[in-house]
């Protein structure tokens, strides 16, 4: 019996050392970026984007907690408009603010305090074509060890970026009307 256990321990200890191992691998940096062409002029889009007022409309994010609390503050929209919430395990806390609002660029600050701390950049890119607008939603931050590990089991682009998928068919959706 003493030596199963002896086994399974050093089983583990070498499972949890790879784990660590492989998370070590991982990048320092993360980024994750989507693109959709949404036939509306940049200049309504960018007004959509910086009124953080109108995101539960078209923010996948949004959907993750319907008795979410929100907070809004700063400027009503545009640069220094700051949004903060506190939701359910899914959605989470945090706190968010248009950095730069223009009709090629919308820029914010991301930071979460729960379900883990993380101070990301987002950058909203609208470049026109044609009658549309190619809008790439970009987020990037650091990845402390902890999100390494958790990398190593889950593939973090799939993950935010089917969020970024859907708020960019939501957001076409706002806009083309």
């Amino acid at each position: 019996m003493k030596r199963a256990l002896k086994v399974a321990l050093i089983a583990l200890a070498v499972a949890l050392a790879g784990v660590l191992g492989l998370a070590a691998t991982k990048p320092d940096r993360f980024s994750v970026q989507r693109s959709a062409s949404i036939k509306a002029p940049p200049e309504k889009i960018s007004a959509t984007l910086s009124d953080l007022r109108g995101w539960p409309a078209w923010s996948p994010f949004e959907k993750l907690d319907p008795a979410m609390q929100r907070t809004f503050s700063g400027a009503e929209k545009g640069k220094g408009a700051v949004y903060a919430w506190s939701g359910n395990s899914q959605a989470g806390a945090g706190r968010m603010e248009v950095t730069e609002a223009g009709p090629s660029r919308v820029a914010l600050d991301l930071d979460f305090t729960k379900p883990m701390e993380g101070h990301n950049k987002v950058v909203f890119t609208l470049a026109p074509k044609g009658e549309a607008t190619e809008v790439t939603w970009a987020m990037n931050g650091p990845s402390p060890f902890i999100s390494k590990v958790v990398q190593v089991f889950c593939d973090m682009d799939a993950m935010i970026g089917q969020h970024f998928e859907a708020g960019l068919a939501s957001l076409k959706s706002a806009t083309e009307k």
